[in-house]
């Protein structure tokens, strides 16, 4: 369970809160009364849960480029946080074959940079850097990747992301050393989850805004590898569990320094087009198969034993309550009703988080 009185008054960085996953964060951690200020280029997307959520009302937010070191690092020091979030980077993969410079440049050097400002901002007691389940070395085996697995990456955006945990424990080793704690009193994670959903996602080549749109334009929906299997979880369940390894560090230092796992039970497996059959379910728009060139993962599970056992943190939602929260995403008025249906589902699954964390 979120512990809410814990939050309260904390200052709060986060690099990429007008993202997706930063847009939901920054808009929970509102709610439980911290400070947010986010640093991050502007949307590039025609529809953004940043601005229909109205995030801005909620969060000091500075535009800017994390390969920007000065900028970056002045913006964190007038800010003095007691925690910092970086969770800025490219993040797909079909634009990593795209662009790989691009890529390589923002996930690792972005990386530096963050921990580069770190290192000059006394006041930051805790950093995480949100990276993704897909930097293991993946044998596309059944058994869940562990933290001990080895990193690789097939593609830009995993490689680079791999890289990016590569280059925070080195950071950590060369300047945050554990055994040094009492000097510089920063405790630093990683954390990796599974595929994560939810409403206001709208990023091009990504399945659930794909399949919104479809669904919205009357079009057939198309996909490219119905047979993947992924640990699909809501925003709200990898949110939860950043939120408390973070009460973890801040309360207890670097025993829980290192990599950890953010993903859902066995329920929540299914293939790409289990899950496009569920989010069709009443609009029955055709299924079109369109193979890709481009390789993909087919399989590829988490084992979150460690954080079950030392944070007590699980998944809570079941893969149709999750499918529900975003289907109420294409019934409302993205434009006017996406602020008060972000919060109303944050206060929700808080509520299911405490029935469920109490039993």
């Amino acid at each position: 369970m979120v512990n809410k009185s814990f939050w309260k008054g904390k200052r709060i960085f986060i690099t990429g809160h007008t993202g997706f996953k930063g847009s939901w964060l920054t808009r929970w951690l509102h709610i439980l009364g911290a400070e947010v200020c986010g640093y991050a280029l502007a949307p590039n997307t025609n529809r953004s849960l940043f601005y229909s959520a109205k995030v801005s009302k909620y969060v000091k937010s500075i535009f800017g480029d994390i390969r920007d070191l000065e900028k970056l690092k002045t913006s964190m020091l007038e800010f003095q946080p007691d925690i910092v979030v970086h969770m800025a980077a490219q993040p797909l993969v079909g634009e990593s074959y795209e662009q790989p410079v691009e890529t390589f440049s923002i996930n690792t050097m972005g990386t530096v940079n963050v921990l580069e400002s770190i290192r000059s901002c006394p006041s930051v007691k805790v950093m995480v850097n949100v990276t993704t389940d897909k930097v293991y070395e993946n044998k596309e085996w059944v058994w869940g990747y562990r933290e001990t697995d080895r990193l690789g990456g097939y593609d830009p955006y995993s490689s680079s992301k791999a890289c990016s945990e590569l280059i925070t424990f080195s950071y950590m080793n060369s300047f945050f050393h554990p055994d040094k704690y009492s000097v510089h009193g920063v405790a630093i994670a990683t954390a990796r989850a599974g595929n994560v959903i939810g409403g206001g996602d709208w990023t091009k080549n990504r399945l659930i805004p794909d399949v919104i749109s479809a669904i919205e334009n009357r079009q057939n929906i198309i996909i490219r590898n119905p047979y993947s299997i992924r640990p699909w979880q809501h925003v709200l369940e990898a949110l939860s569990g950043y939120l408390k390894l973070i009460e973890n560090l801040y309360n207890n230092g670097v025993q829980f320094n290192g990599a950890w796992n953010f993903g859902p039970g066995k329920g929540s497996f299914a293939t790409v087009l289990q899950i496009v059959e569920q989010m069709n379910e009443e609009a029955q728009r055709d299924i079109q198969i369109i193979p890709s060139d481009l390789h993909e993962t087919v399989e590829l599970r988490l084992d979150s034993t460690k954080s079950n056992q030392l944070l007590t943190w699980q998944t809570i939602l079941t893969f149709d309550k999750t499918i529900q929260f975003i289907k109420e995403w294409i019934q409302i008025d993205i434009e006017k009703d996406s602020d008060s249906l972000c919060e109303k589902q944050i206060q929700m699954y808080m509520k299911e988080r405490i029935f469920n964390d109490s039993k």
